[in-house]
């Protein structure tokens, strides 16, 4: 036995401690991960939103999401649901909502379904965002000219040109 073996068991019982997969809504995250890094990995959760979740949940930020207690998680999963009722209405991803007018936050499958409906009745009501959804274009008033192609190149091809004027230099 040698002096390092009592080291190497407690790191063992530290590695062993740790979950690898927490489960927050409908979405597995990295328990290796940071809180604030993990949380991330949510949809409609970017950095500066798991930032104000960890404080509102008063969790150190930096902490192993994987080594929380049960009763800590249980908090992160309580202010992400009640997210768009601790924030500003400008800091949640929907402010208005079409239907209620009132201010929400999405995460996870949500904010994919409710994105796919918003896109589903401008194509219905054939508004101009609509008619460009439907046509794949660019929506948000992104020039088209030269970008955006999405079949081959359009252009001229210089090297194919200086070819043909070589052999047909050659051929006279």
């Amino acid at each position: 036995m040698s002096a390092e073996d009592p080291d190497t068991q407690a790191e063992d019982e530290e590695e062993e401690d740790i979950r690898y997969f927490v489960r927050i809504g409908q979405t597995d995250l990295d328990g290796t991960k940071s809180v604030e890094r993990a949380l991330t990995g949510m949809n409609g959760v970017g950095r500066r939103t798991a930032r104000i979740i960890a404080e509102q949940a008063e969790i150190d930020r930096t902490a192993t999401l994987g080594r929380l207690d049960d009763d800590d998680v249980e908090s992160i999963v309580e202010h992400v649901e009640g997210f768009a009722s601790d924030v500003p209405a400008w800091l949640t991803n929907r402010p208005n909502d079409y239907f209620t007018g009132e201010s929400s936050h999405e995460v996870g499958n949500d904010l994919s379904l409710t994105r796919q409906q918003d896109i589903n009745r401008m194509q219905m009501i054939s508004s101009y965002k609509g008619v460009r959804h439907e046509r794949g274009q660019k929506v948000r008033g992104q020039r088209t000219k030269s970008t955006g192609r999405s079949e081959g190149t359009i252009g001229v091809n210089v090297e194919a040109l200086q070819e043909e004027m070589e052999e047909e230099a050659e051929g006279e």
